[in-house]
């Protein structure tokens, strides 16, 4: 995606999936503004799928070198030499991401001023320029000059859900009727530097748990190969009879999500989601609780699952009432990301990097 006519140009990094639906309006808000936008991503989780499902266009480059330490490392700066010759053509004025390593890395050798949005306050990172984050993540708990953080409101699911407009068409194309129980379970990260164990045993307590039960259906979305191989070897017999269904392409998640009963997942991104759209839902994710996650569990819009037997008795099995209420049009967490990356787009911001 390159547009506008703004010499100053912004380069955005897809490193994961929930990086789509992400930047994509803040892309398409920024363009507005005469900014001029390019796109890399990363080979991974679905990614390039996502991208090419939201018709944006994007310089694939890199691809995840698994759960091993060392090759994630190499994998990192192997990555980052392959952004080099895009980076060296497009000469960005500012590299923008959501937690990409390898951008980061290739910003500070090339002096290119970097922008990092994330919202886990544990997780690793390499040092930007600025950083920008939720209101509620403290700002003292990250380790970086405070002058050079910024906040926004709300969570970053809500740049994106509010203009979302549901298609109740997801499920005859998932060969669903509306008296099933419909669940969507996301497993956790496997491959990510944060996953624990207990996360994997908690999702395969809740697939042999709601397998039990007749009329429900299992909607999983594996996050890779591997994982789809794991599933279907494990579960064989539930995938025949239909209960459990692993979509064969990419889906609209936020679509399954709002059509779903209840949602669980072992990331952060389908939970807050689901919480930000109203949909109950229910963490698998054992790793050490972020702020955000606190946050929508002391307000009742996300429950955290800690053993089998907070499956079975905090698990509600309710059928749900989607209500009428998806799409807004005022979105004051977008305005606010947006409006701090113009600020520092600014000339002499970027000169006193």
């Amino acid at each position: 995606m390159s547009v506008g006519s703004n010499s100053k140009k912004i380069w955005i990094d897809l490193d994961n999936s929930p990086h789509v639906p992400f930047f994509k309006p803040i892309m398409e808000k920024l363009s507005k503004k005469g900014f001029t936008v390019v796109l890399t991503a990363r080979d991974c989780s679905q990614t390039c799928e996502l991208a090419d499902r939201n018709g944006l266009r994007y310089k694939r480059i890199g691809r995840h070198f698994g759960k091993n330490k060392i090759l994630k490392v190499l994998g990192l700066l192997v990555r980052a030499l392959q952004l080099m010759p895009f980076a060296l053509k497009e000469k960005p004025t500012l590299a923008l991401s959501h937690g990409s390593r390898s951008q980061l890395i290739l910003s500070r050798l090339l002096g290119i001023p970097s922008v990092l949005i994330f919202d886990y306050e544990f997780v690793q990172i390499v040092k930007p320029t600025w950083i920008i984050l939720p209101e509620v993540v403290p700002a003292e708990k990250i380790k970086f000059d405070q002058d050079r953080i910024f906040k926004y409101p709300g969570i970053k699911e809500d740049v994106y859900v509010p203009t979302f407009l549901p298609d109740p068409a997801i499920l005859r194309e998932l060969g669903i009727e509306g008296k099933d129980l419909i669940i969507t379970i996301r497993p956790p990260a496997t491959e990510a530097h944060y996953f624990k164990p207990e996360s994997e045993f908690l999702f395969n307590a809740s697939i042999d748990h709601f397998g039990r039960m007749d009329n429900v259906r299992m909607i999983l979305l594996p996050r890779n190969r591997n994982q789809e191989i794991f599933i279907r070897e494990k579960w064989p017999e539930l995938i025949s009879k239909g209960r459990i269904i692993i979509p064969d392409h990419v889906l609209d998640g936020l679509n399954l999500i709002w059509y779903s009963d209840f949602v669980i997942s072992g990331g952060g991104t389908m939970n807050r989601e689901a919480a930000a759209l109203g949909v109950p839902v229910y963490s698998i994710f054992r790793g050490t609780i972020g702020a955000v996650d606190k946050y929508l569990a002391k307000n009742g819009k996300l429950i955290l699952l800690e053993s089998p037997e907070d499956i079975e008795e905090k698990v509600s099995l309710a059928k749900r009432v989607p209500s009428a209420d998806a799409g807004v049009h005022s979105n004051r967490t977008l305005d606010s990301i947006v409006g701090t990356i113009i600020s520092l787009m600014d000339g002499e911001r970027i000169k006193g990097k």
